[in-house]
């Protein structure tokens, strides 16, 4: 069964852990559609993934706003004929103590991470309700357990675990699954750029002691967007090297 021929919309994917993503969806036979803010490296991306013999298209939109969500998954629909796999991966982070934080950085955190992905799934949800088939992958984080600093993106993120099971209840006897992924600490460009006391600090709440890569995300939506994935609802899919087993 898996994802041959099937048509996955992957927020946020024209770099790191989402063009990852892409790309392994590709790779195992769906035809994909690459979602970012930045139409260069949106069509930087849809071109080597053509290259490799991939089918895929660009999507430039914004996900906070309904217009361009709603445009963007007809686009979808009329280039490829359906929409079977949403992976809601766009994410930011504004961080800083609750008392430093400001009202911009709240809203800007809570429309990416969790407006985009309400209104990402719900126009999605049109789409796959007709055909009694679905996968919704949530991107989540550990941080959604909790933690200081990071109030707007643990809440963005907790609100994204609920919405998440909210979806699972309503949609699953319409054949459409809805689970989260919560990643650790992954090798990304942003790991590069933290100090290098931040990074020890880190690796030292880590039982395996090493970072997580981009593929191991991939891997988990993978395996959460396959057909036979059809029991593996409402759930939070930790990747994180036993990073969530404690708050410490």
């Amino acid at each position: 069964m898996g994802i041959e021929n099937r048509v996955a919309l992957i927020t946020g994917s024209a770099s790191g852990i989402g063009k990852q993503t892409a790309r392994r969806l590709a790779q195992n036979g769906a035809k994909v559609v690459i979602n970012d803010i930045q139409a260069e490296k949106v069509e930087e991306t849809v071109a080597a993934l053509k290259k490799d013999g991939f089918e895929a298209i660009g999507q430039v939109a914004n996900i906070a706003d309904k217009a361009s969500v709603d445009t963007m998954i007809d686009n979808t629909v009329k280039a490829f004929g359906s929409l079977d796999i949403l992976v809601n991966n766009a994410g930011m982070e504004r961080a800083g103590a609750l008392r430093k934080l400001t009202e911009a950085d709240w809203d800007i955190t809570l429309n990416v991470n969790l407006k985009g992905a309400f209104l990402c799934s719900q126009a999605a949800h049109n789409q796959m309700v007709p055909n009694k088939h679905g996968r919704i992958v949530n991107i989540v984080s550990r941080a959604w357990l909790g933690g200081a600093g990071q109030a707007p993106y643990t809440s963005a993120k907790a609100g994204l675990v609920g919405l998440s099971r909210v979806m699972a209840l309503e949609l699953g006897s319409k054949g459409i699954t809805s689970n989260c992924i919560a990643p650790g600490l992954i090798h990304t460009p942003l790991w590069e750029e933290l100090p290098e006391k931040n990074q020890k600090f880190l690796l030292s709440k880590q039982p395996t002691g090493k970072l997580g890569s981009i593929d191991d995300i991939a891997e988990a939506v993978l395996f959460l967007a396959d057909d036979e994935s059809d029991y593996f609802t409402g759930q939070v899919l930790y990747v994180c090297g036993g990073r969530s087993l404690y708050s410490g």
